[in-house]
């Protein structure tokens, strides 16, 4: 097991990193880790976890995250086994890691080793240990949990262990002299940055600025200080900063050599300004995958590696890349983590990940766009400030980097044109590029730096085996380990899955598995031709020879799966078993390398192994099958789709299917939750699904799943996402002559352009779908689309025009008696007078609506005009009759487990109470709410933290209770 805690709270067994569950499961893992190895009491969890008002069942809660963390951390521990690592103690619980095992406790243990040095009169050494400590920071102590609990002085403390550090890292620079301060300084300049207020930090600063000829720098932030002091605090600098701008002063600071002075700046552009304060909290990306614990050999590519950072110095004047090129399975991706990690610390502004798919066995080549908005969305940017268009997403994405020192790692391109528009074009970024192909174009056009793996040598291949069996049963038996490496043509994923096989053997000899390998009469010395994986088949055909007929099977049919990793479920629809039924297969499939079990419950494979996977149904000649198994598998993701959708918005008009096909196991849902976590575990298979729907001729089933999956993108501001989905079912609809497919398809892209701010191509897209609707005689359908184009008008100021198109879409509802569309066209209504100014209209009709939600049981449209009302009272200033219609909303909301309308009601809550003179309150509000939303991944999120940053100096202590 591995943990972080300096960052992100994320934990790993083995190679494969655990999902951590909710958000206050992940919040006390983070308390245990910053306590490790002592008890933490139970009202010290609960007051960590719920502030100070905590529900009855808090206590009950507690125990079922930890019974939930025990089965996660140790899956084999009996259902009342004692556990290992958390155990009971003082009236709480203890968390027990191995002082390796967790970063936190690293740091600790070299800040002290550095205290040491510096006693023994090392400051050197003592210095470059603490940068090395430093370096295992990845942002504040646990962030990512709820921000309730994030802010609790538990974490505090934690972070100002890194302020401590940092000042005595200057310190001991200082002490130690010439060519040691320039090591402190991009990490204190930031900083400071962070905390304008501390004296002793810009003290340092000053000091370390002087020591590296900065001198007017430093007396630029003796004054930008002086002012910020008197402005906010209305004092005068205390005696340490005074003490710092005197030395400056006097020049009685010693520069390091080669400092020539502030007219030669030794940091990147931009990185000067980092000295006054930021405008606001840069999100800080650490995407890199973990580095694999039994990395082997490449010595010779690592020393090259590190020569391409180092020939550029310490702050590259351009951006460097290094395109590893090399044949499938020889570890371009291995090595590309593991040199990413080695030189992270370089990066402090953090760093991006993205698996391109370039050869992808379903063909799903990730386009460049989307890996550009999964790049600005871990950067912070909202997805409604994401503009449309390659160019100019590009363009936004280096301008963000323009005063970073970002490393950017680009997995598995397929060609220079799809790497191109993600290049950092800034200097101090570095990006790192792998792909099959040599990339002749980066190379040309692009400066690129070209590396290609050969195979390794015979000895590095020792190496792993020697690293995954031991080195003792490798140097028992030097012939079969020769003939082993032999047969597997020194290539690493061939070696990994033959010492996979002799790693769950134990008892069998390695001379016995050679002897298997050599039956096989395969060869991979010719590994490097065009098709490699012709000569690397007699390894995959020699593992899966080993295999049940069943594991077999599963194997074969999992090349129709859409999407990056697989449910059991899914699994047991494409061989058309029950759950129960495949999950010894699916073990059996893993414990043969096969398959690798990412998080509990989901499997997924090498993209070399997906290609044989689908050889193999190829050399059977029986597509029947493969062709049955994946309508199954479309049937249990449709299906399942749909039932969660009707489970979120039960009244909502929807697409009617058909039967699924036998053998198909759809997923049913108790409850909103359910149904939530569903979607949001399967979300990027059913995108996968559109996409490869359209491409291997399942048009169908491409617009139906589209349709189903509107309104969950919708709500959770995953635009883009919907945006590309909804484009493939126009598209698939189209080539089928579906009118119907093409309406839903049309609505939805409507509806989204007006999210995304494109009012013309909306009214387009909603006024061709309107006449669809109308061909088809779906009325229901020319409701929804009537209300879409009121939001539209609304969204624009054309009120009259809402309420024209309003009258029309209750028309329409009338005539097929569809009571919920009317009720909640009676609510929008009602809103659009709110738009008006027309308060006391607005109060009748959300009253109307109110109660015909209520006869009908629809409880969420009843929340949604409890809202409403609210809203209402809110701009009559009736503030007090507002809160009593929002607390109503937000009962139902929870009641119904509909988080982001939960959070929408509570802005609504904290505009209320900020307008009634209440803004510690009305803080407390929008902070549960940018909570929920940041839970769900929702770009508002980003707007409510705006406000609480406006406000949070007024903030009480109490929470928010309604």
């Amino acid at each position: 097991m591995r943990f972080t805690v300096l960052g992100p709270v994320r934990a790993w067994r083995g190679e494969s990193e655990l999902a951590l569950g909710p958000p206050k499961q992940r919040a006390l893992l983070a308390l245990l880790l910053t306590q490790a190895g002592h008890p933490v009491a139970m009202h010290e969890i609960v007051d960590v976890l719920w502030g100070q008002d905590p529900p009855d069942s808090a206590v009950n809660v507690v125990h079922r995250h930890v019974g939930a963390l025990r089965r996660l951390l140790e899956p084999g521990l009996p259902g009342r086994g004692a556990s290992r690592c958390l155990v009971r103690g003082s009236g709480g619980y203890r968390l027990d890691v191995d002082p390796g095992a967790l970063d936190l406790l690293r740091f600790r243990s070299m800040r002290q080793e550095a205290e040491r040095l510096a006693r023994d009169g090392e400051p050197a050494k003592a210095t470059e240990l603490l940068v090395e400590a430093l370096g295992l920071w990845r942002g504040p102590t646990a962030s990512g949990i709820p921000s309730q609990a994030r802010s609790h002085p538990v974490f505090a403390a934690v972070d100002r262990e890194h302020l401590l550090a940092l000042k005595e890292a200057a310190e001991h620079a200082l002490a130690a002299g010439p060519g040691v301060t320039e090591r402190v300084l991009i990490t204190l300049r930031r900083a400071a940055a962070h905390h304008p207020l501390d004296e002793a930090l810009q003290a340092r600063l000053m000091l370390v600025l002087a020591a590296t000829g900065h001198q007017a720098e430093a007396l630029e932030v003796h004054r930008a200080v002086r002012t910020r002091l008197a402005d906010d605090l209305g004092i005068d600098p205390g005696p340490e900063l005074r003490a710092a701008q005197e030395q400056v002063l006097r020049q009685s600071v010693a520069a390091a050599p080669g400092a020539a002075g502030d007219a030669q700046p030794q940091e990147p552009a931009g990185a000067a300004d980092a000295v006054r304060p930021a405008a606001g909290p840069r999100v800080r990306p650490a995407q890199l995958p973990p580095d694999l614990a039994v990395f082997s050999g490449r010595r010779a590519e690592l020393t090259r590696s590190r020569a391409l950072l180092s020939a550029a110095g310490e702050q590259p004047g351009a951006v460097v890349i290094s395109a590893i090129g090399g044949m499938a399975g020889v570890g371009k991706t291995t090595l590309a983590v593991h040199w990413a990690h080695e030189v992270a610390d370089r990066f402090p502004d953090g760093q991006l990940y993205v698996n391109l798919r370039g050869f992808h066995p379903a063909g799903a080549v990730m386009p460049p766009g989307e890996a550009l908005l999964s790049f600005l969305e871990a950067l912070g940017v909202p997805a409604q400030q994401v503009p449309s268009g390659l160019d100019a997403q590009t363009a936004l994405y280096r301008s963000l980097l323009a005063d970073r020192r970002v490393l950017v790692v680009l997995d598995n391109a397929r060609d220079s044109e799809q790497v191109r528009p993600l290049l950092p074009a800034s200097p101090g970024c570095l990006a790192v590029v792998t792909s099959r192909n040599q990339l002749n174009g980066l190379v040309a056009s692009d400066g690129a730096r070209s590396m290609t793996l050969d195979l390794l040598t015979e000895a590095e291949a020792r190496e792993l085996l020697a690293n995954r069996l031991g080195p003792d049963r490798v140097v028992l038996e030097p012939r079969a380990v020769e003939e082993i490496i032999t047969r597997c043509g020194r290539l690493p994923l061939a070696l990994a899955i033959v010492s996979a096989r002799a790693a769950v053997h134990p008892g069998f000899s390695l001379a016995s598995i050679a002897a298997e390998l050599r039956e096989s009469h395969g060869s991979l010395d010719a590994f490097a031709g065009e098709d490699p994986l012709t000569d690397a088949r007699c390894v995959f055909s020699w593992s899966y020879r080993t295999l049940s007929p069943g594991a077999a099977r599963l194997f074969r049919l999992l090349s129709q799966h859409p999407g990056p990793d697989c449910s059991v479920r899914a699994a047991a629809s494409l061989v058309a078993l029950p759950t129960r039924a495949v999950r010894p297969l699916l073990a059996e499939l893993v414990r043969a390398h096969l398959m690798l079990e990412t998080v509990p419950g989901r499997f997924c494979a090498h993209e070399l192994l997906r290609a044989y996977m689908a050889e193999l149904v190829e050399e059977e000649g029986r597509p029947e099958e493969p062709e049955a198994a994946a309508l199954r598998l479309y049937d249990h993701l449709l299906h399942s789709a749909h039932a969660a959708d009707r489970v979120l918005a039960p009244y909502r008009e929807r697409v009617a299917l058909e039967a699924p096909s036998p053998g198909s196991e759809p997923v049913s849902f108790d409850d909103q939750t359910a149904a939530r976590q569903w979607l949001d575990t399967e979300r990027p298979v059913l995108l996968g699904a559109v996409e490869q729907g359209a491409r291997r001729g399942r048009a169908p089933y491409c617009w139906r799943l589209a349709s189903v999956l509107e309104r969950y993108l919708d709500r959770h501001g995953r635009w883009q996402e919907q945006l590309t989905a909804q484009s493939t079912a126009v598209l698939t609809a189209q080539k089928l002559g579906d009118v119907r497919g093409q309406a839903y398809a049309h609505r939805a892209l409507g509806l989204t352009a007006c999210r995304l701010g494109q009012a013309d191509q909306s009214r387009e897209h909603l006024l061709h779908a309107l006449e669809l609707f109308g061909e088809t005689g779906d009325t229901a359908g020319q409701g929804r689309t009537h209300r879409h184009l009121a939001f539209l008008a609304n969204t624009r100021g054309r009120h009259v025009d809402a309420l024209d198109h309003y009258r029309l879409a209750s028309a329409l509802y009338r005539t097929t008696g569809e009571l919920s569309g009317e009720a909640g066209v009676l609510n929008e209504v009602g809103w659009t007078y709110i738009l008006l100014g027309s308060y006391g209209e607005a109060l009748d009709a959300c009253r109307l609506a109110l109660d015909a939600h209520q006869r009908i049981g629809d409880r969420n449209g009843e929340a949604a005009a409890w809202d409403s009302l609210g809203y209402a009272y809110h701009h009559r200033g009736e503030h007090r009759r507002a809160l009593e219609c929002f607390g109503h909303a937000l009962d139902v909301y929870r009641e119904i487990r509909d988080s982001s309308l939960e959070a929408d009601t509570l802005v609504h809550i904290g505009d209320t109470l900020q307008a009634s003179g209440e803004p510690a309150r009305a803080v407390l509000a929008w902070r549960d709410a940018a909570e929920i939303l940041e839970d769900i991944g929702h770009p508002d999120a980003a707007h409510i933290r705006g406000k609480v940053r406006n406000s949070e100096l007024n903030a009480g202590p109490s929470r928010l209770r309604i």
